[in-house]
């Protein structure tokens, strides 16, 4: 009789602790929803609509088809296509059954279940699956609903004009949102959804149909809403697409969107195979197999490069200053990274050696990154001016070359070197661009020396007495040791650096000149500009800041692919 209240007063115990967790993990949740789910999804949801000051009406992917032309339906296909694969990936784990480790020294090893397992789990594999459904389905809907309710409640404004100011004015009409019809709606379905998603886990709880911390359930939900959210968005791209071709005929032309989305597709499809093919013969002893696998890769990147070739001309109807803006980005970017990272890795060597003073030096050099932007911005365009006793100005006279314009030059460095013969395409970053790549580069470094620093102290000193006694020269030493293992460190610098660069402003903002033109507006200028303008335009911004985003978001992801696995973690 003593069994039925100690398994009472043991679930309760473990009911206890699971809601202790969640509640210590509430906080740093909703800062997560607050700061990085919504502010995407809320871009996302404005750039589909017309948004200008106030919300209007839905018009699906043609702030997307303004900034990227019909590129914008090739990567929404593809991403549409990349979400129901991994949705179809992530239902194909919950539903395989396996078996428990087959002995004690098999800890974390699972294998294929056989028949009778297999038969023991159909249950609860069918439970989790049902349970992934319901949750889906109640993340789903609430989210539906609260962007139902969004316009309506960023639309009082509008609703109040006329009125009569009256205390509590916009609480009413604020709790009168609430009761919009469509608003209604939606919350009673979500309210429903939410019921059915406790219900049904509870019932699987008191049926024992539990996995260990309920991670398949979890699975199944991350399926079914990529699954929904990918049959969406190509629904949405099917749509727009439909829209445009029939838009094309009738104005008397062509738009070959289905041959470019199969012509790319089957471009960075062998790009991809030849990279795979290239690594696969990388780990090869053979000789041979080497040579094979090089020239196969090599095929196969030439028949890649031939084929996404057509890239530029889907792009020949993008927005012209946006291209503008990621050029001005990603020659930022090339010109600032690498020598911040190399300036930082020498200054943090030297720094590391055993002299007097680098306590002194590393403050030094660490101060100009926790100086203001805008007060260093404004020294920098100083020393820069275009005056011709600036002491910029002054130093390169000295050097007998003739003096620049610097921030009022918007032509390319290397066309500045070589004569205005050179062809525009490899003029290179304008002098301005340079000026404010020199200033990164300054701001920066002592930055990356200090975590170069860090990194050199975790190196132990005996691998460097066992180098020289092994009679290893300073720069076997540096090249054998310090640099794999200062992998790590490096590793998150480049990442780190790379987001900034992307996403930086200040600086730009602050010594950009009206007589560099475009020479120094990357994409976050050009995003600013366009909601900030006598006629803001949200929904075209925050199309633009989802593209910007899903930039960053596949270099983040690209290098974590390829240099992540070249980081050497001692």
């Amino acid at each position: 009789m003593a069994a039925v209240p100690r398994a009472i007063s043991r679930r309760r115990r473990i009911l206890i602790e699971n809601l202790t967790a969640y509640a210590f993990l509430f906080p740093a949740g909703l800062l997560i929803f607050l700061f990085g789910i919504f502010p995407v999804a809320f871009a996302f949801f404005v750039s589909l609509h017309r948004w200008r000051r106030f919300p209007d009406e839905y018009i699906g992917l043609a702030n997307y088809e303004r900034a990227l032309g019909s590129f914008a339906y090739v990567v929404f296909f593809f991403g549409a296509l990349l979400a129901l694969a991994a949705g179809a990936l992530l239902v194909r784990r919950v539903i395989k059954p396996a078996a428990e480790p087959s002995s004690a020294g098999d800890v974390g090893a699972t294998t294929q279940a056989r028949p009778g397992q297999a038969h023991r789990l159909a249950p609860k594999i069918v439970f989790n699956l049902i349970s992934g459904v319901a949750n889906a389905a109640a993340v789903l809907l609430v989210g539906r609903w609260f962007f139902t309710l969004l316009p309506v409640v960023l639309n009082i404004p509008v609703r109040l004009r006329g009125q009569e100011r009256v205390q509590g004015l916009f609480l009413n009409e604020l709790f009168a949102s609430f009761q919009y019809p469509e608003v209604a709606a939606a919350g009673n379905l979500a309210l429903l959804a939410l019921a059915a998603a406790a219900g049904i886990s509870l019932l699987r709880r008191r049926g024992r149909q539990v996995d260990a911390g309920g991670s398949l359930v979890w699975t199944a939900t991350g399926a079914v809403v990529l699954l929904v959210l990918g049959a969406l968005t190509l629904n949405l791209t099917l749509d727009a697409i439909q829209a445009a071709v029939t838009a094309a005929q009738a104005s008397g032309t062509e738009l070959p969107v289905w041959s470019q989305i199969i012509i790319i597709g089957a471009g960075a499809a062998l790009v991809i195979l030849a990279y795979r093919v290239w690594t696969q013969a990388a780990r090869s002893y053979s000789d041979r197999r080497l040579l094979a696998g090089l020239i196969a890769a090599a095929l196969l990147l030439i028949g890649g490069y031939a084929l996404v070739t057509e890239v530029p001309r889907v792009l020949a109807a993008a927005d012209r200053e946006m291209m503008g803006g990621f050029s001005v980005t990603i020659m930022y970017a090339v010109g600032a990274v690498p020598f911040q990272l190399m300036l930082g890795l020498g200054l943090a060597y030297l720094l590391f050696q055993k002299l007097r003073g680098t306590t002194l030096f590393r403050m030094i050099f660490f101060l100009p990154y926790i100086m203001p932007f805008v007060a260093t911005s404004l020294v920098f365009s100083l020393l820069f001016s275009h005056r011709p006793d600036s002491p910029a100005n002054h130093l390169i006279t000295l050097l007998g070359l003739p003096a620049q314009k610097w921030l009022l030059e918007p032509t390319g460095i290397f066309q500045l070197i070589f004569g205005p013969q050179l062809p525009a395409a490899l003029a290179g970053p304008g002098l301005a661009l340079v000026v404010i790549i020199i200033y990164t580069i300054w701001t920066y470094a002592g930055y990356a020396t200090v975590v170069f620093l860090a990194g050199l102290g975790n190196i132990s000193g005996e691998l460097y007495e066992a180098a020289r006694i092994d009679g290893a020269s300073g720069w076997q030493v540096f090249r054998n040791i310090t640099l794999p293992l200062l992998s790590p460190t490096t590793f998150f610098l480049m990442l780190v650096a790379t987001i900034g660069t992307f996403q930086a402003f200040t600086q730009l903002w602050m010594m950009r000149t009206p007589a560099s033109e475009r020479a120094v507006d990357n994409m976050s200028i050009y995003i600013f500009e366009r909601i900030t303008d006598a006629n803001p335009n949200y929904g075209y911004g925050s199309a633009l800041a989802f593209v910007l985003f899903f930039v960053i978001l596949l270099l983040t992801l690209a290098q974590n692919r390829v240099a992540g696995r070249r980081v050497f973690y001692g």
